[in-house]
C-alpha cells in the first residue's frame, strides 16, 4: 500500500509541475497578457495539490527506502534533496514573484529573467522526478512480473 501511495503522489507531483511548465510556455507564446496572468494565478492555485503531493510522494519514498542501500534508492536519495530544495528556494518564490507581476501587468525584464529561472528549475525538477519515476518502476518490475 505505502509503494502505491508513493507512486501516486510522486506522479501527481510530477504532471502538475508538466502542468504548470507546459501552460506557461504555450501563454508566453501564444496568448495575451490577461491569460499569462490567469495562468499565473492559477499556477499559485495548483500549488494546493503539488505541495502535499510533493511532501507525501517524499516522506513515504524515506519510509520505504529507509533500510535499503541498493544503487536505485541510493540515486532517488540522491536526487530528492536537489529537487526539494529547488522547488522550495526557486519554484515557489519565482510563482509568487511572477503572479505578482503579472497581475499588476508588469511584463518587464526582471518578470522574463525570473520566468527563464522557473522554466530551467522547472524543466530541472521534471527530469530528476522523470528519473525518480523511472528507477522506482524498474525497483517494482521483479514484484509486478511475479504477480503474473
Amino acid at each position: 500500500m505505502k509503494t502505491k501511495i508513493h507512486a501516486t503522489a510522486g506522479v501527481i507531483g510530477f504532471l502538475t509541475i508538466l502542468t504548470f511548465w507546459s501552460s506557461t510556455v504555450i501563454s508566453e507564446l501564444f496568448t495575451s497578457y490577461e491569460t499569462i496572468a490567469s495562468v499565473k494565478t492559477l499556477v499559485l492555485w495548483g500549488m494546493c495539490v503539488l505541495i502535499p503531493a510533493m511532501i507525501i510522494a517524499g516522506a513515504s519514498g524515506m519510509n520505504l527506502g529507509q533500510k535499503r542501500n541498493d544503487p536505485l534508492i541510493a540515486a532517488k536519495k540522491k536526487r530528492m534533496p536537489f529537487i526539494a530544495a529547488n522547488g522550495l528556494l526557486i519554484l515557489v518564490p519565482a510563482a509568487i514573484y511572477l503572479q505578482s507581476k503579472a497581475t499588476s501587468g508588469s511584463f518587464d525584464t526582471m518578470f522574463y529573467t525570473v520566468q527563464t529561472i522557473e522554466l530551467i528549475a522547472g524543466a530541472t525538477n521534471l527530469t530528476l522526478m522523470g528519473l525518480n519515476i523511472r528507477d522506482g518502476r524498474a525497483m517494482t518490475t521483479y514484484k509486478r512480473s511475479a504477480k503474473l
